[in-house]
């Protein structure tokens, strides 16, 4: 497949430029990189071979995905390549790179195939990648052997080819058979046919829940209204600034300001809600409703 059938011609232009380098040449400009962090030669060294970045994104359009996307995709891979290279381990910076290249290239591919995530694990990508290519040769070598290879004895020679659990190939097999579809889709094929959206439960508040619970609201605050009544102004001002504020005060500062100390507000808190809990429970409702 021709470079610049799908890529950015800017790109594949300066791609088809950019002049090979040899082994010495890659790891001068890597050791300049890692040595002196000269950004001028981590650029050359990725231009130089970002014709084989594009070279791998156009092998992966076959799962759907845009070639700019994948470009751009195979230059990040290139890029983190780059830029994690050691020469110093004797290894040629292709080799290296394609690596890096073909991991990036995997997982945008997996993260975009479709709005339910497939997975990224090591099992999962070698599946994705690889499930039906194993399969098509199994099936041709059984038939050629006169035998039917399907089912269950399928997936379990799929797992034990690619080093996989059984599991992991039905699950895979469930996620490739089919595609995203809209839930604005159409049941019918006329016209007048409801949306699959409309066979979802609601599960918002209905009408009548809503009006119960304000009904419930209403009564418990008239539950809690009288048994605040048979507080003292004091305990009043405690319970009220301690339970039922959205900032509460703390023991010390309502001490200060009725001059008490902090146990003698704590007991008279203790106090306080003693009677409203007897209040509460003789006007039928649940102490635990309003005292946290």
């Amino acid at each position: 497949m021709a470079l610049d059938q799908f890529a950015d011609p800017k790109l594949t232009a300066k791609a088809r430029s950019a002049a090979l380098l040899d082994a010495e040449q890659e790891a001068a400009l890597a050791r300049a990189w890692r040595d002196h962090q000269d950004k001028a030669a981590l650029d050359k060294l990725i231009t130089s071979y970002m014709r084989l970045a594009l070279s791998m994104a156009a092998k992966f359009r076959r799962y759907g995905a845009s070639m700019p996307d994948l470009t751009q995709e195979a230059a990040m891979g290139l890029m983190k390549a780059a830029e994690k290279f050691d020469p110093d381990r004797g290894v040629r910076f292709s080799t290296y790179a394609m690596f890096w290249i073909k991991a990036q290239l995997q997982d945008y591919v997996m993260r975009n195939w479709s709005m339910v995530r497939t997975g990224s694990t090591t099992s999962q990508k070698s599946l994705f990648f690889n499930m039906r290519r194993v399969e098509a040769r199994l099936v041709r070598e059984a038939s050629a052997r006169g035998e039917t290879l399907e089912g269950m004895e399928l997936r379990a020679a799929v797992a034990a080819e690619l080093g996989v659990p059984v599991g992991d190939v039905a699950m895979m097999e469930g996620r490739l058979s089919g595609s995203d579809a809209s839930l604005n889709a159409t049941q019918a094929a006329d016209e007048d046919g409801r949306e699959w959206i409309d066979v979802l439960e609601d599960e918002s508040t209905q009408a009548a829940e809503l009006f119960a619970m304000s009904h419930d609201r209403m009564v418990l605050r008239d539950h809690l209204a009288n048994a605040m009544q048979t507080l003292t102004p004091r305990e009043r001002l405690i319970v009220r600034e301690r339970q039922l504020v959205d900032a509460p005060r703390t023991l010390e500062s309502l001490g200060t300001e009725l001059k008490l100390s902090k146990e003698r507000i704590r007991q008279l808190e203790a106090a306080a809600f003693g009677k409203l809990r007897r209040s509460l429970e003789a006007q039928g409702a649940g102490p635990a409703t309003f005292l946290r």
